[in-house]
């Protein structure tokens, strides 16, 4: 299949991947790469879904999708494009390369009955254009530990926090996960070889700090949640200025989490805890007792694209009734393009198409962004996004969207 100006994009071969993955390296800097991370690449690209364009025998664009399944409001794991390892080289820019990875990607993806499509952005000012929208948010915070005190719920003394190797309680750790995976929309359900990634322990990516650390949290013997963290020692003109720097944490009840976090703050010699990626809604922020000396930071995570909008929509629930028609506009994908009509509650939905009057008219780029529920359709609409052709509809129709639960996506791919 060939784009503009010469080049042709085909499906990758495995015996091309090293010299794919050291475009895609180039593409995003050409920092330090390990040899983990090139294995674990390897062992968990889909070849059958990745794609390389070509300039005669050099490759000047890398992209590819991996086959994940994403809890959406209603607890429901729906099949899920993850788009990946995305670029062009900076020699062939603004040749149509990328629109031509992403029509092809999300064919496929419609091709392959994946109502959904979603993706990190190391630039999120590209992806709208290809009708994706931010769905979820993550925070970072950097925690004074010496000046910040938790209040800690009843049962937290009754949970024990040992020290683990992270491989040997690996295991234990993703029997944690995959119990919270129905639990909060934009959470993936882990393909094989993925929980590898939580252990990629390269010294080129620790800045000095210690090599990855864990701890679990057992009550009655049983793992109910974990840490994963890394240390980093430094001394000032006061005398200790430790940190913490956490990687992962998970766990099945406000106990569990409350201990670990305990745990966190209280490691000796440290004096800030670094936290990145979490949820919005995270809990320990309830814990803290001055969150000002937190440093909240806030940052777009996960953007999601409906491939299919009538499977989508169907796929999740909706706290309130809905029954609302919408009027989608999707040019990159146009067999989304027109009048749906959603009807749904707590208990299911069914979307089809219909020529009745719309209600709402929107882009599907907005669509995903309200989809799991951590938008509002209100919102959109206050920056213009969304217009209500019926009144009424859209104070209907943003209750029903939302999800008592933050989305959230807890770890890149």
């Amino acid at each position: 299949m060939g784009t503009d100006g010469g080049t042709e994009l085909r499906m990758l071969r495995p015996e091309e991947f090293d010299r794919w993955w050291d475009h895609l390296v180039r593409a995003f800097g050409g920092g330090p790469a390990s040899s983990e991370e090139r294995e674990l690449d390897r062992s968990v690209t889909e070849f059958d879904r990745s794609l390389a364009v070509w300039d005669a025998d050099a490759i000047v664009g890398t992209s590819g999708a991996f086959s994940f399944r994403m809890t959406v409001p209603g607890g429901a794991v729906v099949p899920t494009a993850g788009v990946t390892m995305v670029s062009v080289a900076a020699t062939h820019r603004r040749r149509g390369i990328l629109t031509a990875m992403m029509r092809r990607l999300l064919a496929d993806a419609h091709a392959k009955g994946e109502p959904l499509a979603a993706l990190f952005a190391s630039e999120p000012a590209i992806y709208g254009r290809f009708g994706f929208g931010t769905a979820s948010f993550q925070i970072g915070a950097d925690i004074d530990t010496g000046r910040v005190a938790l209040a800690l719920p009843a049962g937290t003394d009754e949970v024990r926090v040992r020290y683990a190797p992270p491989a040997d309680v690996l295991k234990e750790c993703e029997a944690v996960y995959a119990a919270l995976v129905p639990r909060r929309p934009g959470m993936l359900a882990r393909q094989p070889g993925w929980e590898q990634a939580g252990l990629l322990d390269p010294e080129s990516d620790r800045n000095g700090a210690s090599a990855l650390q864990c701890v679990v949290a057992e009550r009655d013997g049983q793992v109910t949640g974990y840490a994963r963290f890394r240390t980093k020692m430094e001394w000032g003109p006061s005398g200790h200025d430790g940190s913490v720097t956490l990687e992962d944490l998970a766990a099945l009840d406000p106990a569990a989490e409350a201990a670990l976090w305990r745990f966190l703050f209280g490691i000796d010699l440290m004096t800030t805890l670094t936290v990145r990626g979490r949820p919005v809604d995270d809990a320990w922020q309830h814990l803290v007792s001055d969150i000002r000396r937190c440093r909240l930071r806030l940052r777009d995570a996960g953007h999601v694209r409906l491939v299919d909008v009538g499977t989508a929509l169907s796929a999740r629930t909706y706290p309130a009734p809905v029954d609302v028609v919408l009027d989608v506009e999707d040019a990159f994908c146009p067999w989304n393009t027109g009048r749906w009509r959603l009807t749904g509650d707590a208990e299911g939905a069914s979307c089809e198409r219909t020529s009745d009057a719309p209600g709402l008219a929107l882009t599907v780029r907005d669509l995903g962004a309200a989809y799991l529920g951590g938008v509002t359709l209100l919102s959109l609409a206050g920056a213009g996004r969304v217009r209500e052709l019926r009144p009424g509809t859209l104070a209907q129709a943003s209750v029903a969207f939302t999800s008592a639960v933050a989305p959230w996506l807890p770890h890149g791919f």
